[in-house]
């Protein structure tokens, strides 16, 4: 999905740790409607980023290959595979994700390790018939550093959505992702909006090779309500259990936003 329109308040915690947010390049998208395929392939480098806190690679070459089997006003069957090679910033990387709350500290995290490249591998599966929606997406990073044991790092997250006032979560078959929910009728309108009730649950293990940064796993149940195009009002629990230090302990998580966007 595109970065304003996720399912729940924040990232799934594999994509936090290991996929950068922003990067310098140039991509190409395309759609064959014959063929049911679609494509995204991107080539990056940090010509204009370097020295942001969110640059972690010099270099990056990610492509996205899906099959659209069904694709209609009504019902969506995606089905996609992707993958991405990365040279770390001055051969060392470091992953790590909040608890999928920006305001919490890092509750998996590496710490620095020296890498000479990464390369990512990934499957997705979404399915939307009318006003409900299924999916999963889950990645495998493996990191070349003879020093750490070559670790591997996994997680994913997988996602159900439904929509009791009738809308659909629109689908763009030129990028390949769900865009923003639009309410029938708008509360400004004299409508009751969108809801959208939802539940979600993601993993991340980033304990590999030599290399422990811990496991963590959280299970969201969520309500978003869509007063308009612009405004999203969200609210959130989550249950979130931590193995790491040879500790292992749990938290919960209220949570609630309020997104404008124009």
């Amino acid at each position: 999905m595109s970065g304003y329109a996720g399912w729940t308040m924040e990232r799934a915690t594999i994509n936090d740790a290991t996929i950068p947010i922003l990067a310098d390049g140039v991509k190409w998208l395309g759609y064959a409607p014959k063929l049911g395929l679609l494509w995204n392939l991107g080539v990056y480098g940090d010509w204009l980023s370097a020295g942001q806190t969110f640059s972690t690679y010099d270099r990056q070459v990610s492509g996205r290959l899906a099959w659209l089997p069904v694709v209609s006003a009504d019902t969506v069957l995606h089905i996609g595979m992707s993958a991405r090679w990365g040279k770390p910033e001055e051969g060392v990387i470091r992953l790590r994700s909040r608890p999928e709350l920006f305001l919490a500290p890092y509750f998996v995290d590496t710490a620095d390790f020296a890498a000479e490249s990464t390369r990512m591998l990934a499957g997705e599966v979404y399915y939307r018939p009318g006003s409900l929606l299924f999916g999963s997406e889950y990645s495998v990073q493996q990191a070349h550093a003879p020093q750490s044991g070559n670790p591997r790092f996994h997680g994913g997250d997988a996602v159900v959505s439904w929509l009791p006032t009738g809308e659909r979560c629109g689908y763009n078959t030129r990028g390949g992702y769900f865009s923003q929910i639009s309410p029938t009728r708008a509360v400004f309108r004299g409508g009751p909006g969108a809801w959208e009730l939802l539940a979600r649950l993601s993993y991340i293990d980033l304990d590999g090779g030599a290399v422990r940064g811990g496991r963590f796993w959280r299970f969201t149940p969520m309500v978003n309500w869509y007063l308009s195009d612009h405004m999203r009002l969200e609210f959130a629990y989550g249950y979130g259990h931590l193995d790491r230090f040879q500790l292992v302990g749990a938290t919960q998580f209220f949570q609630s936003r309020l997104q404008l966007q124009f």
